[in-house]
Protein backbone atom coordinates (compact mmCIF):
# COMPACT_ATOMS: atom_id res chain seq x y z
CA UNK A 1 0.00 0.00 0.00
CA UNK A 2 2.68 2.48 0.95
CA UNK A 3 4.55 2.00 -2.32
CA UNK A 4 1.37 2.43 -4.35
CA UNK A 5 0.41 5.56 -2.45
CA UNK A 6 3.92 7.02 -2.76
CA UNK A 7 3.87 6.41 -6.52
CA UNK A 8 0.40 7.93 -6.86
CA UNK A 9 1.55 11.03 -5.00
CA UNK A 10 4.32 11.39 -7.58
CA UNK A 11 1.77 11.19 -10.39
CA UNK A 12 2.71 7.64 -11.40
CA UNK A 13 -0.35 5.44 -11.91
CA UNK A 14 -0.17 2.40 -9.67
CA UNK A 15 -2.30 -0.36 -8.23
CA UNK A 16 -1.42 -2.15 -5.02
CA UNK A 17 -1.96 -5.90 -4.97
CA UNK A 18 -3.12 -6.85 -1.49
CA UNK A 19 -3.87 -10.35 -0.31
CA UNK A 20 -7.24 -10.94 1.32
CA UNK A 21 -5.64 -11.58 4.73
CA UNK A 22 -3.97 -8.15 4.64
CA UNK A 23 -6.92 -6.21 3.18
CA UNK A 24 -7.94 -4.71 6.56
CA UNK A 25 -4.34 -3.61 7.13
CA UNK A 26 -4.45 -2.00 3.67
CA UNK A 27 -7.57 -0.09 4.74
CA UNK A 28 -5.72 1.16 7.80
CA UNK A 29 -2.60 2.20 5.88
CA UNK A 30 -4.61 3.95 3.14
CA UNK A 31 -6.66 5.85 5.74
CA UNK A 32 -3.64 6.79 7.83
CA UNK A 33 -1.78 8.11 4.79
CA UNK A 34 -4.76 10.17 3.66
CA UNK A 35 -5.60 8.14 0.55
CA UNK A 36 -8.53 5.93 1.54
CA UNK A 37 -9.41 5.37 -2.12
CA UNK A 38 -5.90 4.34 -3.18
CA UNK A 39 -6.23 1.92 -6.12
CA UNK A 40 -5.79 -1.69 -5.09
CA UNK A 41 -6.86 -5.16 -6.09
CA UNK A 42 -7.51 -8.05 -3.70
CA UNK A 43 -5.71 -11.30 -4.43
CA UNK A 44 -5.92 -14.68 -2.66
CA UNK A 45 -3.72 -15.42 0.33
CA UNK A 46 -1.14 -16.77 0.19
CA UNK A 47 0.46 -16.37 -3.21
CA UNK A 48 4.11 -16.53 -2.19
CA UNK A 49 5.48 -20.01 -2.49
CA UNK A 50 2.41 -21.41 -4.26
CA UNK A 51 4.18 -22.03 -7.55
CA UNK A 52 4.40 -20.41 -10.93
CA UNK A 53 1.23 -22.07 -12.24
CA UNK A 54 -0.80 -20.66 -9.34
CA UNK A 55 0.69 -17.21 -9.81
CA UNK A 56 -0.32 -17.35 -13.47
CA UNK A 57 -3.89 -18.30 -12.48
CA UNK A 58 -4.06 -15.44 -9.99
CA UNK A 59 -2.70 -13.01 -12.58
CA UNK A 60 -5.30 -14.16 -15.09
CA UNK A 61 -8.10 -13.48 -12.61
CA UNK A 62 -6.96 -9.97 -11.67
CA UNK A 63 -5.37 -8.50 -14.80
CA UNK A 64 -8.60 -6.88 -16.01
CA UNK A 65 -9.21 -5.25 -12.62
CA UNK A 66 -5.65 -3.93 -12.58
CA UNK A 67 -6.05 -2.45 -16.06
CA UNK A 68 -9.39 -0.90 -15.08
CA UNK A 69 -7.81 0.72 -12.00
CA UNK A 70 -4.92 2.08 -14.05
CA UNK A 71 -7.26 3.41 -16.74
CA UNK A 72 -9.27 5.26 -14.10
CA UNK A 73 -6.15 6.98 -12.70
Amino acid sequence: MRDGINLARRGIPSVALVTEDFWPQGDFVAQSLGMPDAPRVKIPHPVAGTGQANLARVADTVVDRIIDQLAAA
